[in-house]
């Protein structure tokens, strides 16, 4: 049994206890939490900061790790999809290396938890020995309407050798501009019960609202020159239409960097402002976002320089009034609640969260540039 203290504990479930005492076995599971001065006879270990929950990485693209400083920044998200596209090929050697390197970073950076993009199954040779928890989401899309069967089968096997090994994987949409509603509905039939969460990329640029709403700019522009289907556009008036014909699954929004309080549904949202500032320079406007229901990824090495969760609470902060507790909240219970990853998020017994150590908290309980995650377990 390990007993640990901090300058402050944040169960995340409950509020932040000053020098509060997390009580583990030496299999990571909680056991109890107590207060300063409440226990005695037993060997209490004590760390200078705050103690809270593993972090939950909502949006990543782990298979794309190799792909770090070779994407130009601040060039906007159509040039930023024409470049992913237009990306030489590297060996598989090379790719396996960079997934490996990440996930280490990612370990390192105090991550317990992914919800990981997979066009292909690159990384399941790393996802099987269950260094992390994973949920997979196999994105799929396609505008040539003569491909949507040979790109839904490849889906399914892909989905379905990630689920050979126990692992949690959903056939998803990449995007509502990149998936016409006939390859919507196949992706729909494809929803069963072990389908937990939807995730898709929501109002990531300007240029996607102005598709729906004007059907003007320079996405649709781009779709036409590469012969996209009009009916991507046609009779959708905004993002989340494409989203009216599921009913029983949860929803994960990620990016929202150009979401405007009148189009927030019942959803999770997950935002990843270090992402938006490479490829946008702007984050979204949080003020309207219910913060139970607002998760934080990194995305991918190609469009950040780290995968640190800190780092992107740090960001998420300077530009949010949101408390120390409610960013840890973000970071940590809010994507566990929406991946179902029900072993972790928080420090309630029975959980097995892993804990991190942040140190470098300022006085008024800020995060810094400065704020380093040390795993304890």
């Amino acid at each position: 049994m390990r007993f640990l203290q901090a300058d402050y504990l944040f169960p995340i479930y409950m509020p932040p206890i000053k020098n509060g005492i997390l009580q583990i076995n030496f299999d990571g599971k909680v056991v109890d939490i107590h207060k300063e001065n409440s226990l005695s006879g037993v060997p209490i270990e004590k760390f200078s900061g705050v103690l809270c929950p593993g972090f939950i990485n909502s949006h990543c693209h782990l298979e794309l790790s190799h792909l770090l400083n070779c994407i130009s920044p601040n060039s906007g998200l159509v040039k930023f999809i024409k470049e992913i596209s237009n990306r030489p090929k590297v060996s598989k050697s090379i790719i396996k290396n960079k997934i490996i390197a990440a996930e280490n970073q990612m370990i390192a950076n105090g991550i317990v938890g992914v919800g990981d993009i997979c066009n292909t199954d690159d990384t399941l040779f790393l996802k099987r020995e269950n260094n992390i928890s994973y949920y997979n989401f196999i994105e799929t899309f396609q505008i040539d309407e003569q491909k949507f069967e040979n790109t839904i089968n490849n889906s399914i096997e892909i989905r379905n050798r990630f689920s050979s090994y126990g692992l949690k994987a959903t056939i998803v949409p990449h995007s509502p501009y990149s998936v016409p509603p006939d390859l919507m509905k196949m992706i729909y039939e494809q929803i069963d019960d072990k389908s937990d969460v939807i995730s898709i990329h929501n109002q990531e640029s300007k240029e996607e609202n102005m598709l729906f709403h004007s059907k003007d700019g320079e996405l649709i522009r781009w779709l036409v020159s590469i012969s996209a289907s009009n009916k991507i556009w046609k009779k959708i008036h905004k993002s989340t239409d494409v989203l009216h014909n599921i009913f029983n699954q949860k929803h994960l929004l990620v990016h929202n960097t150009f979401m405007s309080k009148d189009d927030v549904i019942d959803a999770y949202y997950c935002t990843c402002p270090k992402a938006n500032i490479y490829i946008e320079g702007v984050t979204p406007d949080y003020s309207f976002f219910n913060v139970n229901k607002l998760c934080v990824g990194t995305d991918s090495l190609a469009s950040n320089s780290n995968l640190s969760i800190i780092e992107e609470l740090f960001c998420v902060q300077e530009n949010s009034d949101f408390d120390l507790n409610t960013l840890l909240k973000i970071g940590s219970q809010n994507g566990a609640d929406c991946l179902g990853f029900t072993d972790l998020g928080t420090f309630e017994k029975g959980k097995i969260p892993g804990v991190n150590l942040l140190r470098n908290i300022d006085i008024k309980m800020k995060i810094t540039p400065e704020t380093i995650v040390r795993k304890i377990i």
